[in-house]
């Protein structure tokens, strides 16, 4: 089994800046790729930043966030942090990690977080 655990959600001001974390555990071979994405009750869930470790860490970022939001990962390709700055109402979100992994039974399968609320006041 495979575990993907967010933080670093809350309440913030427009303009102000706040850092997600995610963490995967459990039955784990090789982590693929990491990403966040974001819904909103009713909405087509999409993506807000992706780094692919397949492919020498590299990144894409939707064209809302280029510039504001940040993605990067630690030393165990495990976690993965979204660096979000000059935050504006339009971010609120509920915030979910996604992580393509190839687990110990040699599946690769997409797994993804609980989430975690993003809420930023004018």
């Amino acid at each position: 089994q495979v575990q993907l655990v967010e933080s670093g959600g809350g309440l913030v001001q427009a303009g102000t800046s706040l850092r997600l974390s995610c963490i995967a555990s459990g039955n784990i071979l090789t982590v693929n790729t990491m990403g966040w994405y974001r819904q909103t009750s009713g909405k087509q869930r999409e993506m807000v930043a992706t780094i692919n470790f397949a492919r020498g860490d590299s990144t894409n970022y939707a064209d809302s966030v280029r510039g504001r939001f940040t993605i990067s990962r630690d030393n165990t390709k495990r976690r993965v942090y979204l660096q979000m700055e000059n935050l504006q109402p339009e971010d609120t979100d509920i915030y979910y990690c996604k992580a393509e992994i190839t687990n110990t039974r040699m599946s690769l399968v997409n797994y993804w977080g609980q989430g975690t609320q993003v809420t930023v006041s004018a």
